[in-house]
């Protein structure tokens, strides 16, 4: 078969389950109301919107994302941004909650949801399925993955990435392949995942998509619903059990040139969603939401315009290196490192380095944030202060490995409405720099006319 030539019917013939009901347990209070993939990334996207803008721009149109978990905002972002593709020529958009239609169990992995939904796959009679998972951050053409597939005469596809086998211990499944692509093995999270001959710091780990002929599919479905024992899960069981007796092969995903290892992150963890914001700073020749070729169709409610102002007597804001969303107002503030997601207000004198902001947050007056996820809708009081690590565990938020603070608006009432938590001191803020002064030392500054500006505040220092 001519690939290239027919890749439209390719296309034609292939339908996409993005796999969504996933809970996210590991990223603590940001997902307790709200399903992992619908959680806001970047200024003004949604994680899932990332493997569906991927299917837009790969001329795949025939969609269906399977939801369990707290899915309401998930099905009703998925409904207002996504709909519209049931508007095209050809299209068919399609949400499949977790509906119980074989008996009283939810979803209980990534087959068992596909097996649920078997009566809905048939009924669109699909040459191909390419299951996606629906909550993981990159940009990738599945194009290519599709003519890996046909072009192999696989029964099945796998995506894989090459990853720091310290990263994939215990968190990916490893898999080890022949130098045609044909998977010779599959281990689901490793203790010491198989490295690479040719890089032994390195193992091919499954970025959860892959691309199945779809009467292959019904009959492992049928087939793994039939074992009590097992997980009912792609990596886990299907996937190692069928190696031997169906070529099974491996698609790596490599930039255009097929030199680079592209970026792809699991943001499953506060550290790694906190990281990859960060890296939409520092690594745009990766992960880049202005590729014309490529975009990220986003869901930013707002429309209104970014303001920056400077007030009255005091200095001009200060923006280094800042992801700022629509509707967003900045006074006389100053953001180093930051993103700032839709309709964030950030008050004079604030002060934010290396942190991430969901939408809807206001930060108050002389508030000096670093190292921090602020979760959405919080409001953070004038002059408070996230700095420190140790002490913002000793106050009740929530602290990773690597000192990054998750700040909820929970714990803010529970930190105000007991002052015995807050170490209360006296300071003079240089206003709209970046130092915190004790009296002594300020009053100096301030009588010689070397502080912008000078205000007693009380803070959480």
């Amino acid at each position: 078969m001519n690939v290239e030539a027919d890749m439209q019917m390719v296309l034609k013939d292939t339908l996409v389950l993005v796999l969504a009901g996933g809970q996210g347990s590991r990223l603590d209070g940001l997902t307790e109301t709200r399903a992992k993939p619908v959680l806001e990334f970047g200024s003004h996207c949604r994680i899932i919107d990332f493997p569906l803008s991927n299917c837009v721009n790969s001329g795949l149109n025939h969609i269906a994302v399977l939801t369990q978990y707290k899915s309401q905002c998930l099905i009703r972002h998925l409904m207002q941004h996504w709909g519209r593709l049931n508007n095209n020529v050809g299209g068919c958009f399609d949400i499949l909650p977790a509906s119980q239609q074989n008996d009283e169990s939810w979803y209980q992995g990534t087959a068992d949801a596909c097996f649920q939904n078997l009566a809905y796959i048939k009924s669109k009679t699909p040459k191909y399925v390419m299951i996606l998972s629906g909550d993981h951050v990159y940009q990738m053409d599945y194009r290519k993955l599709l003519a890996t597939h046909v072009n192999n005469n696989a029964d099945m596809t796998v995506s894989c990435i090459e990853v720091p086998t310290k990263n994939a211990a215990k968190q990916l499944g490893v898999l080890s392949a022949a130098r045609d692509g044909r998977i010779t093995a599959f281990t689901e999270k490793p203790d010491t995942p198989h490295a690479l001959i040719d890089a032994p710091d390195y193992c091919l780990a499954s970025m959860g998509n892959y691309v199945v002929n779809a009467d292959v599919l019904y009959s492992l479905l049928e087939e793994d619903a039939q074992h009590d024992d097992s997980a009912h899960d792609f990596g886990k069981n299907v996937i190692p059990s069928i190696i031997q007796r169906h070529r099974v092969f491996s698609h790596r995903f490599r930039d255009a040139s097929g030199e680079q290892i592209p970026y792809w992150r699991d943001v499953g963890t506060l550290d790694s969603y906190w990281r990859a914001h960060l890296d939409l700073l520092n690594n745009r020749d990766m992960l880049n939401f202005t590729d014309p070729d490529w975009p990220i169709w986003g869901s930013a409610f707002s429309n209104a315009p970014v303001e920056i102002l400077k007030s009255s007597d005091l200095a001009s804001c200060h923006i280094d290196q800042v992801l700022i969303g629509s509707g967003c107002r900045l006074d006389s503030c100053r953001v180093v490192q930051s993103v700032l997601s839709t309709n964030c207000k950030i008050a004079p004198c604030a002060v934010l380095n290396k942190c991430v902001l969901l939408p809807n947050v206001t930060v108050g007056f002389g508030a000096k944030l670093e190292n921090v996820i602020v979760d959405k809708g919080v409001e953070i009081p004038d002059n408070f202060v996230i700095k420190d690590s140790v002490l913002a565990k000793q106050q009740g938020f929530t602290v990773t490995k690597t000192g990054v603070v998750l700040v909820t608006q929970d714990v803010l009432n529970k930190l105000i409405k007991t002052p015995a938590h807050v170490d209360m001191s006296t300071h003079i803020f240089k206003l709209c720099g970046d130092e915190w002064l004790t009296y002594e030392d300020a009053m100096p500054k301030a009588n010689s006319g070397n502080l912008v500006g000078q205000r007693k505040v009380t803070v959480n220092q």
